[in-house]
């Protein structure tokens, strides 16, 4: 079934019913706008509720989402069971949207150093959620701990250190987030070098808002991560692309990521976004909602735009379902358990 034949409404009904793996979410980055509203409301209102709402409101220049992880370390997020209430939510909203299984980023050195909840405390309670999303509606949760690149190498190993301290089946692996201007992921090798000699799985944002190629390369080639998040300047590179073509690497991309709307006019925005020629390279790409509702946007939506913004077929929404489950880190036999019901899924289209 090519773009041009596809109706908007069978576009919807493919993309919302497809099961669906998540692998490049944000915990933050899922808070529904009445959760954010409330804890600023228990605490006092140190903010209006017109800053509030300005995090939920898309456009031509969005109000940047780390601001908002921020303002909830700092300010909002005070008590284990407030990321318990994240994560369920989160869960929530994701199987509705037909994600069957998915891997949670979380940051746990803003939790313990700002909202002063020991790493202990706030995993057992995003655990639990997990757990309790699984037994009540099905979805399966994991964990990723996410060093925050805007702090000291030396941050990222206590981070790695409080995971072993404090091991758990569902924490199984980490990654790098928030702005990479700067903050090359060679600042974080020891955390990264240490986390892999214990077990753990990488991924790494890397080539996001036109960040040197050379991050890519160092993520792939130094640090050896089992995925890439963004990966866009790789694009730079025709040499690094071959190569990942050619690992058939996993790339988890974002179809709303917000520098290409500050940067690009909506004319130039889909046909300029990376992810248009990286379907066309044949790179192993799978979307990814990053942060829903602080991008107004949910899971449906972000595949739909990977047809209606970025060219992809139906066929190609196979291959991108198939990329995750690939790139995903659940034992083998819930892989194929997810393969078998994709691949059923898109006998009735293609």
């Amino acid at each position: 079934m090519s773009t041009i034949q596809i109706r908007a409404d069978k576009l919807y009904e493919i993309c919302h019913n497809v099961p669906k793996v998540e692998l490049h979410c944000h915990l933050f980055g899922t808070i529904r706008k009445d959760t954010f509203l409330y804890f600023n409301e228990r605490a006092g209102k140190p903010f209006t509720d017109e800053e509030i709402l300005a995090f939920y409101i898309r456009g031509e220049k969005p109000v940047g989402v780390l601001k908002a992880f921020r303002t909830l370390d700092a300010k909002l997020i005070k008590y284990p069971k407030d990321l318990y209430r994240l994560t369920y939510e989160y869960l929530e909203d994701a199987h509705t949207h037909n994600i069957l299984y998915t891997e949670i980023s979380w940051n746990p050195t803003g939790t313990a150093l700002k909202s002063g909840i020991s790493f202990k405390d706030a995993q057992k309670a995003i655990v639990d959620a997990i757990d309790d999303a699984e037994k009540k509606i099905g979805i399966q949760g994991r964990l990723i701990c996410a060093v925050d690149r805007a702090d000291t190498g030396e941050k990222a190993v206590e981070m790695v250190d409080w995971m072993l301290e404090n091991p758990d089946p569902h924490t199984i692996g980490i990654g790098i987030d928030y702005r990479e201007t700067d903050r090359g992921p060679e600042l974080f090798h020891d955390a990264y070098v240490k986390a892999k000699r214990h077990g753990y799985k990488l991924t790494a944002h890397a080539g996001e808002y036109e960040s040197p190629w050379q991050n890519v390369d160092y993520v792939v080639n130094t640090l050896h991560v089992d995925r890439v998040d963004h990966g866009y300047s790789m694009l730079h590179n025709p040499k690094l692309v071959e190569q990942l073509v050619s690992e058939k690497k996993v790339i988890t991309v974002v179809p709303t990521n917000s520098y290409y709307l500050r940067n690009f006019t909506p004319e130039e925005w889909t046909q300029k976004h990376p992810i248009r020629k990286m379907i066309k390279l044949g790179l192993r790409i799978h979307p990814n909602t990053d942060d829903p509702t602080l991008h107004d946007s949910d899971s449906t939506k972000d595949w739909m735009m990977m047809v209606s913004c970025f060219g992809a077929t139906i066929s190609d929404l196979e291959t991108f379902s198939l990329n995750g489950v690939d790139g995903c880190w659940a034992p083998e036999e819930k892989k194929e358990e997810l393969r078998a019901a994709i691949t059923q899924f898109f006998e009735k289209y293609l």
